[in-house]
This record gives C-alpha cells, sequence and structure tokens, in this order.
C-alpha cells in the first residue's frame, strides 16, 4: 500500500465512522439515549477507532520500513562486491601482466609466487560470491570457515577466537567487515613474511572489536610507501563502519591491527 493511501485513510476513516455514529445517534437514537450516555458512547468509539486505525497503520509502516532497510542493505552488499569485483580484475590484470614479464626473464620462482598469488585472489573471490546474500549464514561460521581455507592455501597458522552474537551487524556491515578481513590477510601474504597470525573477533553488547596480529617483519608505519600495504583501504573501511583504526608495528616485530566499534554510532548502513 502506497503513503498515498494511507494518507487518505488516515483522514477518511476515522471521519466516517465517527461523523456517521454521531449522525445516526442524533437523527436516529436521540429520543432513546441520554446525552451523557451519548457522550460516552463517542468517546469510547473514538478510543477504539483510534487505537485499532493507528495500530494497523504503525504496523504498515513499520513492514515497508523493514523492506526499505532490507534493500538498502541488499544494495550495499552488491556495491561492495562490484567494487572488489573491479578490484579483483584490476589487480589480476597486473598480476598476469608480471607474470608475463617474469617468463620472458626465466624468472621461474618469481612466476610461481605470483601464480599462487592470483591463486589465492581467485580462491578468495569464489568464497564471497558463492554465498547468496539473502541467506541466513551465520556470521561466525563464515569467518572461520573462511580461515580455515586461508590456512589450507597459504600454510600460515592462525589461532583464532571468534565470539559474535547473531544479528549484531547488518548484512551490509558484514559484507564491509569481511572486506577488511580479507584485506588485511591478503597484505600478511604477500608483504609480512609470517608464521603465524592471531585472530580475535569479538562483540559487546553494542560494541564490538577485530584484532588481526602476525608474527612478520612489520614496516615503517612512517615510510611514505606505507600505503603498498593496504592500509588506506583499511581505514576507508574503518571509516564505512564508522569504527576506530589502531596500527601496532615494528620492524622484525610483527604487525597489530585493532578495529573498534559501537553499534550506537553505526546507523548509516
Amino acid at each position: 500500500m502506497s503513503y498515498r493511501i494511507m494518507k487518505l485513510f488516515t483522514v477518511l476513516i476515522p471521519t466516517f465512522l465517527i461523523g456517521g455514529f454521531e449522525f445516526f445517534r442524533h437523527s436516529v437514537i436521540l429520543h432513546s439515549l441520554s446525552m451523557e450516555t451519548g457522550n460516552y458512547l463517542i468517546t469510547i468509539l473514538t478510543l477504539i477507532i483510534s487505537y485499532t486505525f493507528a495500530t494497523w497503520m504503525f504496523r504498515a509502516i513499520e513492514k515497508k520500513n523493514q523492506r526499505l532497510t532490507k534493500e538498502r542493505e541488499m544494495r550495499a552488499i552488491y556495491e561492495e562486491r562490484e567494487r572488489l569485483a573491479k578490484e579483483l580484475h584490476d589487480s589480476i590484470a597486473q598480476s598476469l601482466f608480471l607474470l608475463k614479464v617474469y617468463l620472458k626473464k626465466e624468472k621461474t620462482a618469481e612466476a610461481d609466487s605470483l601464480v599462487n598469488s592470483i591463486d589465492i585472489q581467485l580462491r578468495q573471490a569464489i568464497f564471497n560470491l558463492r554465498i547468496d546474500p539473502a541467506e541466513q549464514v551465520n556470521f561466525s561460521h563464515r569467518i572461520q570457515n573462511w580461515l580455515e581455507d586461508w590456512t589450507t592455501v597459504s600454510g600460515i597458522d592462525i589461532d583464532s577466537d571468534i565470539r559474535l552474537k547473531d544479528s549484531h551487524f547488518t548484512p551490509a556491515e558484514e559484507v564491509i567487515l569481511f572486506g577488511v578481513i580479507q584485506e588485511a590477510f591478503i597484505n600478511i601474504r604477500k608483504h609480512s613474511e609470517a608464521t603465524s597470525i592471531t585472530f580475535k573477533f569479538h562483540t559487546g553488547f553494542d560494541e564490538w572489536e577485530l584484532m588481526i596480529e602476525d608474527n612478520g617483519r612489520g614496516f615503517n608505519l612512517n615510510d611514505v610507501g606505507s600505503n603498498r600495504y593496504g592500509l588506506a583501504m583499511l581505514k576507508e573501511k574503518a571509516e564505512k563502519l564508522n569504527s576506530s583504526i589502531k596500527i601496532e608495528t615494528q620492524m622484525n616485530r610483527g604487525t597489530k591491527i585493532i578495529l573498534r566499534g559501537n553499534k550506537e554510532y553505526d546507523k548509516s548502513l
């Protein structure tokens, strides 16, 4: 039902019901019904009509808002997928070009490493695309399955601690958070030379915290070229979640990434 029809009902239904009763009272039963009794009846009738109509109307508005919210979330999910697909296309195109260069120069070790990198990116893309966003898939299980898959491919051990409340995040937020996790692990695989990772993701009453720490070589945050580690992308995703991001790293002492958010401020998605 459109808002225009609901607006007409709001104006017409109470008017006709209450006005009709008053007309009937004064023209038909005026002599058999006292004025005081009639006033009581019209008060009770007004209360019943107002309560019934308001309940129906607010339920209808709530259903419309839920449908609009669901549509916005699905749109955000597909927009994020399109962006990831574009990044994947650009990344693989660059990797294939570089692979041709390595093969021409007979740099087989570098070419082999690059092929493994392309394989990981494709596996991650397939993992994302095979999940229907309309399905009620447990977010914790999705993350755990992806971590196990990543460990199998990369050979890097992960000590994971995932404690998430069901429905704590909207589907759109889950897509962005999943992108944060993937981006961080891609950076670890490409640059850190780590042998183990600690992964913690917890939710509280209205707050949440994501922590990813590796034992790799670390890097210098003041280095102008640090963006090659994907820090800009992680910060951009953190902004979309209205969360804070903290990066701790030292040369040869690993890197720790911490995201913290509060659901009270996550209403923009």
